[in-house]
C-alpha cells in the first residue's frame, strides 16, 4: 500500500478514534457507533477508507460485520515512515 494512501487514512481524527476503539478489540460497527459522536453513514465512509488504505479489515458474524485493525499493515507503514527518518539523517 503507498505510504501516502495511509497516511491520507490516518490524517482525519475520527479515523484515528476508530483506529483507537479497534487497537482494544474487533467491534461492530454499533459498537462503533455508540462511541463516537458520528453519524452512521459517517462512520461506515471512514470505515470504508480505512479498509481500503489496508488499515482495517471486516468480516461477517451473523447479522453483523466485525471490523478489526490491521495490525501488520499499520507496522509496514511504521517501517516506512522510520525509512524516511532515518534517510533525513
Amino acid at each position: 500500500m503507498p505510504i501516502s494512501q495511509t497516511l491520507s487514512a490516518l490524517a482525519d481524527k475520527n479515523r484515528r478514534r476508530i483506529i483507537d476503539l479497534l487497537k482494544k478489540k474487533d467491534r461492530s460497527v454499533g459498537e462503533m457507533g455508540d462511541k463516537l459522536p458520528i453519524t452512521g453513514p459517517t462512520l461506515s465512509h471512514h470505515l470504508d477508507t480505512l479498509k481500503r488504505a489496508g488499515l482495517v479489515s471486516s468480516r461477517r458474524e451473523g447479522q453483523q460485520i466485525i471490523y478489526s485493525l490491521n495490525l501488520s499493515s499499520i507496522e509496514e507503514a511504521a517501517e516506512k515512515i522510520m525509512d524516511i527518518l532515518d534517510q533525513k539523517k
